[in-house]
């Protein structure tokens, strides 16, 4: 199921294209596994963990 939109102009369009056949009601496939975040952590180094870490907030503080 594609996300709705908030905005209810938009919210309509969409009802209208899936009613008219133009837009699909189906969930879209994705490719590759979706992995939790513990999962991503468990696979990674310590030092690739920590160069993430320090990215992020080199980015968040500067």
């Amino acid at each position: 199921m594609p996300n709705r939109p908030n905005d209810i102009n938009q919210r309509a369009k969409m009802v209208v294209d899936i009613a008219t056949g133009e837009t699909s009601n189906e969930p879209e496939k994705t490719s590759g596994k979706v992995r939790s975040g513990k999962a991503r952590a468990k696979a990674l180094t310590a030092e690739r963990r920590s160069e993430i870490a320090r990215q992020a907030a080199q980015a968040r503080w500067s």
